[in-house]
């Protein structure tokens, strides 16, 4: 895929999302997830850190799932059959976007502290 334009990688990258979200229902779940905390920021109006701050949180856990998609969806073709390090490898990265959720709802209480004590 070296020395392609700008416009064919991006492509590529919108049809990964694409058939991501059309084969992954947590991803799916995660977006709607993710349009909500933008709801509630445009119904909130706060302070640009929170947008930033919330963003970078949503960002994270959609790129630890497309992580985790694409390494099950590899893994899946070359190793089809059942191994226990495959399976290992499957939850670690579903450990990462447990990881990143978790910090995502820890960074969506603090702001709903800030916006309930101001």
């Amino acid at each position: 895929m070296k020395g392609q334009g700008f416009t064919r990688r991006l492509g590529f990258a919108l049809q990964g999302l694409k058939r991501a979200t059309g084969s992954e229902r947590s991803l799916r779940t995660h977006l709607g997830a993710a349009a909500g905390v933008l709801l509630v920021l445009l119904l909130t109006q706060p302070a640009p850190l929170w947008w930033a701050v919330l963003g970078l949180a949503v960002g994270i856990v959609l790129m630890a799932e497309l992580f985790n998609s694409a390494l099950e969806t590899l893994i899946d073709h070359v190793h089809p059959e059942h191994h226990p390090e495959v399976g290992a490898a499957k939850d670690i990265a579903a450990a990462a976007v447990l990881l990143a959720s978790i910090a995502a709802v820890v960074a969506g209480l603090a702001f709903a502290v800030d916006c309930l004590s101001g």
